[in-house]
Order: structure tokens, then C-alpha cells, then sequence
């Protein structure tokens, strides 16, 4: 059964655009053994990942420390934050696909708002979506519904048939808060069972999935 086509798409990044875990979790590494402490496994640090980077880190770093650690992984990752670096198969094609058809589009995710912005304008997504909005731009961060107004405001737009394109229940919820659909996508850390649990009412194995259903 065909999708209707939205009004406004908007877009998390990791796991979603993006497979950025390499570098990210390296990072996390290094700063995280760096001041002491026990090395985490990928896949804990994986698993947690989604929110603000700061909520990651503060389940490996004591609260006297977690500034200390932020601003440490911050100073470190432009420095590696494109080696291991993947476009997720069919990201570009769908963000192309909308354009064409002039459907407004932003990104908008936890990841720092000057890294994010570098790696749409690194990965070539900021031809089409010039509005990328992260951690840090604003007092909000997902899944607060003022974060996802704030966004639909900077493009404009309204929530009217808009989507969110996410792969982790906090994009689900996202959704939710702000009254609009979520389609999830199982690229990044989150099954389909996950992200249904979550209340996503459709889910795909990628975005050249999704894209098909649009046809």
C-alpha cells in the first residue's frame, strides 16, 4: 500500500541518514578511559545512544566529572568525526526524491548542532535541507515538542500531514509530542518490534524501503 506523500519531512540524522557509530564510539572511548575509568563495551554505548551526548556519557562518568568529559569529546570528535563515516543506503536518493517534488525538509537530532551541520554540508544533505538544527542551538532537545516546533517554524512550516524520519524510540516519541507521524527505520541501534513497542505505526528496513512505498 502506498504512503501519502507529506507535507514537510523531518529528518533525525544517526542511525536514520547517517552510520556514524565508529567515530562516535571511539570518542567515547577515549575520553571515558582517558580520565579512569573502565573501558565500555560498543555495545553499551551503542545502545544508549539517541539522546544528548551528555546523557551517554553520564552512564560511564561521575556527575563531578560529566563537564569535564563533554567538553573533552567535543574538542575530539571534529577531529575524527568523518573517518568510518557512511551515507546510509538510499538517504540521499529520499532526500532528493522530496526535493524534486519541493516538500520542505529540515534535520533536526541530538547530535551538536556544529557537528551535525558539518556533516550535512560533508555528506552533500545540506544542498537540499538548509535547515539542520542539534544540540546546544536551542534550550530543548528530543523529544520535547518545543524542539520540533522551534524546528518547523525555521522552515516554515506547520505540523499539517509532516513526518519524522527516525530509528529510535526517542524519534517515535518526538513524533508523538508534536502530533505528527513517525516512520521508523531499522538502521540503527532498534528492531522493528522496538520502534512498534515505541508506537511507530510503520517501520522499514531502510530508506530505499520507505522511498518504494512512496511510489
Amino acid at each position: 500500500m502506498s504512503l501519502p506523500f507529506p507535507k514537510t519531512v523531518l529528518w533525525d540524522m544517526d542511525g536514520t541518514l547517517i552510520d556514524q557509530t565508529a567515530p562516535i564510539i571511539r570518542c567515547y572511548v577515549e575520553v571515558i578511559t582517558n580520565l579512569g575509568y573502565p573501558e565500555p563495551s560498543p555495545s553499551e554505548i551503542h545502545r544508549s545512544m539517541g539522546g544528548p551526548m551528555a546523557s551517554t556519557m553520564g552512564l560511564f562518568i561521575e556527575p563531578d566529572l560529566l563537564e569535564e568529559a563533554c567538553a573533552a569529546f567535543r574538542r575530539r570528535f571534529p577531529e575524527i568525526m568523518f573517518e568510518g563515516l557512511i551515507i546510509l543506503p538510499g538517504a540521499l536518493e529520499l532526500i532528493e526524491y522530496f526535493a524534486a517534488r519541493e516538500i520542505p525538509q529540515a534535520i533536526f537530532t541530538n547530535k551538536h548542532g556544529e557537528t551535525a551541520r558539518a556533516v550535512s554540508e560533508h555528506c552533500g544533505f545540506a544542498k537540499h535541507i538548509p535547515v539542520c538544527i542539534g544540540n546546544t542551538d536551542t534550550k530543548w532537545a528530543k523529544p520535547e515538542a518545543d524542539l520540533t516546533n522551534y524546528v518547523l517554524q525555521k522552515i516554515p512550516a506547520t505540523n499539517e500531514a509532516a513526518v519524522l524520519i527516525g530509528d529510535s524510540p526517542t524519534d517515535v516519541q518526538t513524533a508523538q509530542n508534536a502530533g505528527i507521524e513517525c516512520y521508523g527505520i531499522t538502521t540503527g541501534a532498534h528492531t522493528k518490534d522496538e520502534l512498534k513497542r515505541a508506537g511507530a505505526l510503520h517501520s522499514f528496513e531502510s530508506l530505499t524501503q520507505l522511498k518504494i512505498r512512496f511510489n
